[in-house]
C-alpha cells in the first residue's frame, strides 16, 4: 500500500500473504461499532463434544467485535514497512465507559490472532487501538520486531502486546507508551485453564524501551494454564508503575503455574515500584470478594495457583517511588523461589506516595524498601538500596531468607 491514507472497517488476514505499509501509508480504521461484525465466543461443534472459540476478552471465550485487523488459522504472514495503522478510538467513543454500556459485545483489539502459525510484523507503527493493541491467542511462532505501539495516558485496556496461551514468542526492539500493561503474558481464567492446559511458554522480550503503563512487563492476571519460561533481557522501562509485575489470585486454579521467569540486565528510571509479586490481585468480579483478599491461610484445593522460580539479575532501578520490592504470596500456596543478583535500587528525591499493589490491605507508601510476605526461599545477593525511608527490609512468614 503506498503512501496515503485508506479508510477501513476491519480486515481478515489470510495465509501467506505480506501486508507491506509504506512510509506515509496510513491504514484509519472508521470507529462505527455497527459495520463490525460480532464474533461469538464460543460455537459448539456437531458432535457436541468439541468447540470452537473465535472470540476472547480478558480470559474468556465472550462474544467481541471483530478487531481491526484478525487472523483466524493463518500462517505465514507478514505485516511489514514503514506506514501506520490507526485503530481511530478516542476517549468519545471506545474509551468512554458510559457509552459502552449497552454494548452487545467487548471492544475489538487492533490486531487478534487466533490459532495462528509463523506471522511477523515488523516496522510499523500502531496506535488509537480501542482495547489491547496486538493479542495473539493459542498462536505459535509469532515475532514482533521493530514496532511502535502507542496510546495516550488513561486510555482503557490498551496494552500493548498479550499473548495469551501461546509458544514461541518474540518481542524485539518495540517501543511502547500505552494506557495500561506494556506487556501482559496471559493463559486465561480458570475455564480456558482447566480445558486446555495452554501455559504461554519460551516468550523471549529483549531491547524494548516501555514509557508509561501500568507494567513494564507483566505476567498475568489471567493465567489459569501457567506459564513456563519467560526471558526479559536488555529492556528500559521509564516511568511506568511497575517494572516486572506478578499478577495472580485464588480462583486462577491449580493449573496456573508460573515459574521459569528470568528478568536481566535491566535499567528502569522514574518506576514507581519496580518488582512486584501479588497473589492477591483484585481487579474482575470477584476480586474484592472475602475469598480473594482474605490473608488467612485457606485449604489448597482445584482454585489454588502457585508461583514458582523468579530470578532477576543485573539490574538498575533509579529515582523509583514506593516501593523497591513488594511480595505477597499466599500463605497456603507461598512463593517457591525468589534469587535477586546485582540489583541497585534508588529512590527520588520527591517521591511520589502510592499502593505497590493493586490488592486489598495494600496501604499506601513512599521509598518504601523490600516488602516480602508468604515465601518459601529468598536470595538476595549484593541487592543495594539507597535513599529509602524506614526499616530497609520486612519480611514475615519467609521460610528461608538469604542475605548474601
Amino acid at each position: 500500500m503506498p503512501e496515503g491514507t485508506y479508510r477501513f472497517t476491519h480486515l481478515f488476514l489470510k495465509s501467506h500473504m505480506v501486508l507491506d505499509l509504506a512510509e506515509g501509508a496510513v491504514l484509519l480504521a472508521i470507529p462505527d461499532k455497527t459495520r463490525l461484525p460480532i464474533l461469538p465466543g464460543r460455537i459448539e461443534s456437531y458432535d457436541e463434544k468439541s468447540e470452537y472459540l473465535p472470540a476472547s476478552w480478558e480470559g474468556s471465550p465472550l462474544d467481541t467485535y471483530a478487531s481491526i485487523i484478525t487472523g483466524m488459522y493463518v500462517e505465514d504472514v507478514v505485516v511489514c514497512g514503514g506506514g501506520i495503522i490507526d485503530g481511530a478510538a478516542d476517549f468519545d467513543n471506545w474509551w468512554d465507559k458510559e457509552k459502552r454500556k449497552n454494548d452487545p459485545a467487548a471492544r475489538p483489539r487492533m490486531l487478534f490472532l487466533n490459532h495462528c502459525k509463523d506471522v511477523v510484523m515488523q516496522g510499523v507503527t500502531i496506535r488509537n487501538s480501542p482495547a489491547w493493541n496486538l493479542h495473539p491467542y493459542f498462536s505459535e511462532r509469532v515475532r514482533f520486531l521493530d514496532i511502535k505501539i502507542q496510546s495516550p495516558d488513561k486510555s482503557h485496556n490498551t496494552d500493548g502486546i498479550d499473548p495469551e496461551s501461546c509458544t514461541d514468542v518474540e518481542i524485539a526492539g518495540v517501543y511502547f507508551s500505552v494506557g495500561d500493561d506494556c506487556i501482559a503474558v496471559k493463559s486465561g481464567k480458570m475455564y480456558m485453564g482447566k480445558t486446555y492446559k495452554t501455559p504461554s511458554r519460551n516468550i523471549v522480550i529483549r531491547n524494548c524501551l516501555m514509557e508509561r503503563g501500568h507494567g513494564g512487563v507483566t505476567i498475568g492476571s489471567e493465567i489459569a494454564a501457567g506459564v513456563d519460561e519467560i526471558l526479559v533481557k536488555n529492556c528500559h522501562f521509564l516511568n511506568t508503575d511497575r517494572g516486572l509485575r506478578v499478577k495472580s489470585r485464588r480462583g486462577r486454579g491449580k493449573d496456573s503455574y508460573l515459574s521459569g521467569i528470568t528478568f536481566e540486565h535491566v535499567l528502569m528510571e522514574g518506576v514507581r515500584t519496580p518488582f512486584v509479586i501479588n497473589c492477591f490481585y483484585y481487579c474482575g468480579a470477584d476480586g474484592k470478594s472475602e475469598y480473594v483478599a482474605s490473608k488467612e491461610a485457606l485449604p489448597v484445593d482445584e482454585r489454588t495457583p502457585r508461583v514458582g522460580r523468579i530470578v532477576i539479575r543485573d539490574v538498575i532501578c533509579r529515582d523509583c517511588h514506593v516501593a523497591g520490592v513488594y511480595f505477597y504470596g499466599l500463605p497456603e500456596s507461598k512463593i517457591e523461589c525468589v534469587e535477586m543478583e546485582n540489583v541497585t535500587i534508588t529512590y527520588a528525591e520527591e517521591a511520589k506516595e502510592g499502593k505497590a499493589a493493586m490488592m486489598t490491605g495494600c496501604e499506601r507508601s513512599s521509598r518504601q524498601g523490600i516488602f516480602v510476605r508468604n515465601a518459601k526461599k529468598v536470595t538476595m545477593k549484593n541487592v543495594v538500596l539507597e535513599g529509602n525511608e524506614g526499616e530497609p527490609i520486612d519480611i514475615d512468614n519467609v521460610d528461608e531468607w538469604n542475605m548474601l
